[in-house]
């Protein structure tokens, strides 16, 4: 399958780098964001990677996105660009939503669309749930008329291959690489192994899989390194059967009191996201559609006619 948009030779196809300083209890940190499109525009699309890739994940999606949004695409803290953290603990939900809300505050969109792929859905599905906090959970107003709440208008959620409950095996089998320390002689080998590792994102061409490989791996020393700290794999690694179910029930939460429109992708060979939890999610929030695309797994890579046309479709229906 030929990828929409392959290589990066055209000037006009490049996005802009900035960074936002966020704060996480050991200290300072900043966190890389590649811009597309009018930055003047008030309509923002955020669109967040998954566990161990990278914004520009994005690239052909926000060029396309990019005539009617402003299209954001972080690099969650410790990958890509951005730096890492002093205390690897903080590798979690929790502090990837309060870096995306500091980055929200810069943008101060007047409308907010989120596409998140796996853990960048999860990010998105909990700051959903930080929205529709019940009012007791809300700061109290202050003397001034302040403190009902966050104001960030969240309207549309796409979740890309993820949901509430997340299958054991595919997380098994995630715990197996994320850590591991791969260096390669040259790029092409770097390219293989992303091939070979990420055999989920379904059939891309040649020049596809070298783009899948660009900013996951960068040449140090002579050799090609993974981009990101390795010390992520710790708070994954570390997660216990009791603090995995109660993750659950906080993402379901979310997702049932969650009033936005929701468009969840799966992959049809997911080992993520089951069919039984999509149709549970679709079940439970009425608001919600499922598509399903064959011969993928986890996740839909969002570089396909296809794919980004059923993304197209649910943030800019005719």
């Amino acid at each position: 399958m030929s990828d929409v948009v392959a290589g990066r030779s055209s000037a006009d196809a490049a996005p802009r780098l900035d960074y936002v300083t966020c704060a996480s209890a050991s200290g300072l940190h900043r966190m890389a964001y590649w811009e597309w499109g009018d930055p003047g525009n008030d309509r923002v699309v955020v669109c967040v990677h998954g566990l161990t890739r990278t914004g520009r994940d994005f690239d052909p999606l926000a060029r396309v996105l990019q005539k009617d949004y402003r299209v954001v695409c972080p690099d969650v803290v410790g990958r890509g660009r951005s730096d890492w953290l002093i205390n690897p603990a903080g590798y979690v939900v929790p502090q990837y939503v309060a870096d995306m809300v500091t980055l929200l505050a810069r943008l101060n969109p007047a409308r907010l669309d989120w596409i998140g792929t796996s853990m960048g859905g999860l990010i998105g599905l909990a700051l959903a749930g930080a929205l529709t906090a019940s009012p007791a959970l809300r700061p109290p107003r202050g003397p001034w008329g302040v403190g009902d709440g966050p104001d960030i208008p969240l309207a549309r959620l796409v979740l890309n291959d993820v949901g509430p409950a997340l299958d054991a095996g595919g997380l098994s089998r995630i715990s197996l690489y994320v850590g591991e320390d791969k260096r390669f002689g040259s790029f092409q080998q770097a390219v293989d192994y992303v091939h070979a590792m990420s055999k989920g994102f379904g059939p891309h061409d040649a020049a596809g899989w070298e783009d899948l490989t660009r900013d996951v791996f960068h040449e140090q020393d002579g050799q090609w390194v993974r981009h990101y700290d390795l010390r992520i794999a710790q708070p994954f690694a570390q997660q216990t059967p009791v603090a995995l179910e109660a993750a659950e029930q906080v993402l379901w939460q979310a997702w049932d009191h969650w009033s936005g429109e929701s468009l969840v992708l799966r992959g049809e060979q997911s080992d993520i996201l089951s069919s039984d939890t999509l149709r549970q999610m679709l079940a439970r929030n009425s608001r919600a559609r499922g598509v399903e695309f064959p011969g993928v797994g986890h996740a839909p890579t969002l570089r396909t006619a296809e794919q980004i046309g059923v993304v197209q479709d649910f943030l800019l229906p005719a």
